[in-house]
């Protein structure tokens, strides 16, 4: 519905209201333990079924999904229409994933924001996920090509030639770096060069860290924290 401008919208006359209807999220876990034999998908479609089952929305309403990841698991490289196809969404709801390092889930609900502020939605479920207990570690690039090579030939002599060219350090991995690729600046350099912009210190930071979990330990306490929707793990 159209509304007219107040305090409490964004929405411009003649320009629909946007909101945020419900949100839900399943337990944080600690990486390797009782989420580690799961994918990540799996999660995320446990938070878009409890959203189903809080909110009572019929499938068929919602226009889009999107979900920001930060390391994305290969096989299934669109968490978003993973997670939407398991969670009984129509395989004509169209779903994508965003990947924006840490901002990646808010990336993914200013992109649904966008899309209903441009007329193309009504509804559009974002969210985030991440998994940490199997991130993808890749052979390192000579046992790649290798390997893509060896795929590829013909016949037994060159399949042998290709083999005796493997050295022991084909088998060293590459594993995920928390780096930024083309600056090789972790999130601990960008968080101190802003904090020393903004003259913000290390007691303040410390501070305000303890305030935010101390909040938070309390709210859950006082059973504040109704976001939170049960996760039945398989065989657990």
């Amino acid at each position: 519905a159209v509304q007219p401008k107040s305090k409490k919208t964004l929405a411009k006359t003649g320009v629909k209201n946007i909101v945020v209807v419900d949100g839900v999220r399943i337990p944080f876990l600690q990486s390797g333990t009782s989420y580690t034999d799961l994918m990540p998908h799996d999660l995320a479609r446990g938070a878009l079924q409890g959203l189903l089952n809080r909110t009572n929305i019929p499938r068929d309403a919602v226009d889009y999904i999107v979900y920001g990841t930060v390391i994305q698991e290969v096989k299934t490289s669109n968490v978003a229409r993973e997670a939407a196809l398991g969670a009984g969404f129509s395989d004509r709801t169209p779903a994508h994933t965003v990947t924006m390092a840490c901002i990646s889930s808010n990336q993914a609900m200013t992109t649904g924001v966008g899309m209903i502020a441009a007329g193309q939605c009504d509804a559009v479920v974002a969210g985030g996920v991440e998994l940490m207990s199997d991130v993808p570690i890749r052979h390192n690039r000579k046992m790649r090509k290798t390997m893509l090579t060896l795929n590829r030939a013909k016949t037994l002599g060159q399949k042998l030639a290709l083999l005796s060219k493997i050295r022991p350090d084909y088998f060293a991995p590459d594993l995920p770096l928390v780096a930024e690729f083309s600056t090789s600046e972790t999130m601990g350099h960008s968080a101190d060069r802003l904090a020393a912009a903004f003259s913000v210190s290390r007691l303040e930071q410390d501070e305000y860290a303890l305030r935010s979990h101390t909040l938070a330990k309390k709210a859950q306490e006082e059973g504040l924290l109704q976001d939170v929707v049960a996760f039945k793990v398989p065989g657990k």
